[in-house]
């Protein structure tokens, strides 16, 4: 019997292998147009249904400075009520003063450290006591890696990149969730671009990254209704932990870098809107196209600039 079953499903994946690729060009012909009309429905009708944050509460990570700092300020001017979360405190009283300014009627401070458990269990404790809700969880802290894999002194340097990238987003998730739960409201999570592209120097990085998105996608699965779930994939943006670390890596600024104030006001427009992914700049979408259609050519690519500008060291036995 036992042969006989692994017969019959080597039989069924041979026909699916055969009919399955004409099939599925043959349906995205006939569907694709319409998926497009739906698209462009759904995109008008998110431009008219923008979201109006004020008095609404919204606790970001990692919001002493970069993104997290300038979302603060976008929220702040509709008038939301903000948690900041991060652990430099200097630079969160800072940032809760210049978001005070701009509009929004309360800003506590929580400082504390993503990949502690119980610094997340705390930071959704104090919000929820201080304001008596949450309506939106940015998950925005992270660090970033400049470093060859095979350049790590100790492999455990590694760690923390995914304690704080990928545990820090996914501990405070799931803390916050009941309290989503009963506003309808949103998670947004800052992935980056490194996520879908093999950036070199941001091996761990990446896969932190990458991880993100497919928890974020399988929970937006779970959650649907009740909480909405917005994924973020920033490119090159000019923040410390970016452009900085670019410089310092390579001598050189990049000239493809978006400011930060720029790329915060896009990210809360999508988020306004409702959307599931934002990719900024936009134009990055053809540079995922591209990875996802033609692999080869972006591999030869980056592999290119690795070898020529990056310099990767030699290790010889």
């Amino acid at each position: 019997k036992v042969i006989a079953a692994t017969n019959n499903m080597e039989m069924l994946n041979t026909i699916l292998n055969l009919l399955l690729p004409p099939l599925t060009i043959i349906f995205l012909i006939i569907f694709y147009p319409f998926y497009l009309l739906i698209k462009l429905v759904s995109s008008i009708h998110k431009h008219l249904r923008f979201e109006n944050v004020a008095g609404k509460v919204v606790l970001i990570t990692g919001a002493s400075s970069g993104i997290g700092e300038h979302l603060a300020y976008e929220y702040a001017k509709k008038g939301a009520y903000l948690a900041l979360v991060a652990r430099r405190k200097n630079l969160l009283e800072r940032v809760a003063e210049t978001s005070r300014q701009l509009g929004s009627g309360d800003v506590v401070i929580i400082p504390g450290d993503v990949a502690n458990v119980d610094d997340c269990k705390k930071f959704i404790d104090e919000t929820v006591q201080h304001f008596g809700k949450l309506d939106h969880l940015i998950n925005n802290a992270g660090v970033s890696q400049t470093l060859h894999f095979e350049d790590f002194t100790q492999i455990q340097d590694a760690n923390h990149i995914m304690d704080i990238n990928f545990w820090g987003s996914t501990y405070i998730t799931y803390f916050a969730i009941p309290h989503l739960r009963k506003n309808k409201g949103k998670i947004i999570v800052t992935t980056s671009a490194a996520a879908n592209i093999p950036l070199p120097l941001s091996s761990v990085y990446s896969a932190s990254k990458a991880a993100l998105v497919r928890f974020f996608e399988t929970l937006r699965v779970e959650l649907n209704p009740d909480i909405k779930i917005t994924i973020v994939f920033p490119g090159f943006i000019s923040t410390d932990m970016t452009t900085l670390h670019f410089i310092a890596k390579t001598g050189s600024d990049f000239i493809l870098s978006e400011s930060v104030s720029k790329c915060a006001k896009a990210i809360f427009d999508g988020i306004g809107r409702g959307e599931t992914h934002i990719e900024e700049p936009s134009w990055m979408k053809s540079i995922f196209l591209v990875k996802n259609v033609c692999p080869e050519i972006v591999d030869y690519v980056l592999g290119y600039l690795n070898s020529r500008y990056l310099k990767p060291c030699c290790k010889c036995d």
